[in-house]
């Protein structure tokens, strides 16, 4: 079960986030995570949101480099050991995390999000459903806004 990312290549300049992030405000478009990875000239903006066609379409538009990425979402409690479980059982079946990061959630049923993006991740995929991990549905992620 695999949820759409945005990544976007932004310039690193004072105001440019939130001129982009402004131009999703302005179409309507709820962010319910983000990250950034910056290097001297330029940053990695990854989305994850509630219309990622229409953010891909926005941004692209507006001269952006935009990438549509599939990646998992994983529900955790709010709990000691809840992450430190999931990452366990990933390395006891050799699945390599590319990158990760997490957002907490509005969710009635789940306390905090993990995103993945996995090395090999369709055959991640297969590997993961012998485990206790709970994979978020895209589904999920709309009934937050």
């Amino acid at each position: 079960m695999v949820i759409t990312q945005i990544s976007a290549f932004i310039e690193n300049k004072p105001g440019r986030l939130a001129e982009v992030i402004g131009f999703l405000a302005q179409e309507d478009i709820n962010i319910h995570a983000l990250s950034i990875a910056d290097t001297t000239d330029f940053g990695i903006l990854r989305l994850i949101v509630s219309n990622p066609q229409k953010t891909w379409e926005i941004l692209k538009e507006r001269g952006l480099t935009v990438k549509l990425t599939d990646v998992i979402a994983v529900a955790l409690e709010h709990r000691p050991g809840s992450l430190a479980r999931v990452l366990g059982e990933l390395e006891s079946k050799d699945i390599s995390i590319e990158y990760m990061y997490a957002f907490t959630s509005r969710s009635s049923s789940h306390d905090a999000m993990v995103i993945f993006r996995l090395d090999r991740q369709q055959e991640a995929l297969e590997k993961i459903k012998g485990c206790s991990i709970e994979l978020i549905s895209s589904e999920i992620l709309s009934e937050l806004g």
